[in-house]
């Protein structure tokens, strides 16, 4: 068929494309009939559009008032009790909202962007998800000794101010940015520490890093709170492992050592103390003794002067007879008889003397077979003296 031809797109002929303004008057008619309108009856035969009896501006009109309660609605958004609302019109901070249901302008006049502030964030440094998947471009550190050591830790936050943590991070991803500032501030703590204080002392330099962590966070104003700084692993190069656990098993003997001297020694001291403590007590009776003996000898000494005064002889006599009776007391004393000629007489009287005293002098006893005791051998030395010097 030509271009020309007068019947092409006709409604008889279905070899051309339909007619656009035909469609959009159909349209038209069905909406206005859907919502209430006057649409043309069956009988009324098709006119030119534009018709008197259509109105296609009200299909429009309802059309965009759909759109525009959708957008509206578009704005409502809830905001969790764990969260809060940073309100952005057009990239600018209107507010900061709470938990609950809320409305904001809808997209593109403003925006919310939710920041949960209560959730328990965890970034890993030297390491990912467990010790074997070790990052050793961040895990390797040197002390203040020259020795290199690697540290694996992890970091808690918390994000605490929604406002800084948003237009204050510059890296975008939170997680990113506490991992490089830790590693900062955990190098720094090492560079300061000696590799034995960083192997036995994993704690104590855990809190240091993450009170220089906090410091580091609160200048950068981020809004980021560090809840727990934990170091999983602190170990040496796999080159120089052997040497490190050498050094470290000297100093556990060192330390078991020190405690068992120190153990000795809070057993000996006490010891040692309350054995001079005696001593010194012993000292000091036996200087009180002293001391009151010879104020004792001093005051006989004057009391025998004056009696000697009185009577020189008797006093002098009586000063030897106790003298000797001193001497004679303490020791040991025995009998010779020098004056016979061929009888030696022999008598130990200081071991009679002794029997006598201790009461182990034999008593005699009566024989069974009619014999007549004998005398103890003080009995018998008695009687002998007693012959020798003609007494009865």
């Amino acid at each position: 068929m030509a271009w020309n031809d007068p019947n092409w797109g006709k409604k008889g002929n279905n070899s051309g494309p339909p007619d656009l303004d035909e469609v959009w008057r159909r349209f038209n008619e069905k909406l206005s009939g859907l919502f209430g309108g006057k649409g043309r009856g069956a009988g009324t035969p098709a006119g030119p559009v534009g018709d008197k009896n259509t109105n296609p501006a009200g299909g429009v009109i309802l059309l965009l008032a759909i759109i525009a309660v959708i957008w509206v609605g578009s704005g409502f958004y809830i905001v969790n009790a764990r969260e809060r609302g940073v309100v952005l019109r057009f990239g600018k901070l209107v507010e900061i909202t709470m938990p609950g249901p809320r409305w904001h302008m809808p997209y593109p006049i403003e925006a919310v962007e939710i920041v949960d502030t209560a959730q328990n964030r965890l970034t890993e440094v030297g390491f990912r998800q467990n010790e074997k998947s070790k990052q050793s471009s961040e895990a390797a550190m040197l002390t203040s000794d020259k020795n290199i050591i690697n540290v694996l830790f992890a970091v808690q936050y918390t994000i605490n101010d929604p406002q800084a943590f948003l237009f204050n991070n510059n890296v975008g991803d939170d997680q990113v940015f506490v991992r490089q500032v830790a590693e900062s501030a955990m190098r720094e703590i090492v560079g300061k520490t000696k590799v034995d204080s960083v192997l036995s002392e994993s704690t104590l330099v855990a809190n240091k890093a993450g009170i220089l962590l906090q410091g580091m966070l609160d200048r950068y104003q981020v809004g980021i709170n560090v809840a727990n700084v934990t170091i999983r692993q602190v170990q040496p190069p796999e080159q120089v492992q052997a040497a490190f656990n050498d050094a470290i098993k000297a100093d556990q003997d060192r330390e078991r050592q020190k405690n068992e001297g120190e153990a000795y020694f809070n057993d000996i001291v006490p010891k040692a103390k309350g054995g001079a403590a005696r001593l010194l007590q012993e000292a000091e009776g036996y200087k009180q003794s002293i001391i009151a003996r010879a104020e004792g000898d001093a005051s006989r000494f004057k009391q025998l002067v004056v009696e000697y005064n009185k009577a020189p002889g008797v006093t002098r006599d009586r000063m030897y007879i106790d003298a000797m009776q001193q001497i004679f007391s303490n020791t040991t004393k025995i009998m010779v008889d020098q004056k016979s000629g061929g009888n030696l007489l022999y008598l130990p009287l200081d071991k009679l003397m002794q029997k006598v005293t201790e009461g182990h002098v034999a008593s005699p006893v009566k024989p069974t077979t009619g014999e007549t005791p004998r005398a103890s051998e003080y009995e018998q030395g008695r009687d002998l003296l007693r012959n020798r010097e003609g007494r009865p």
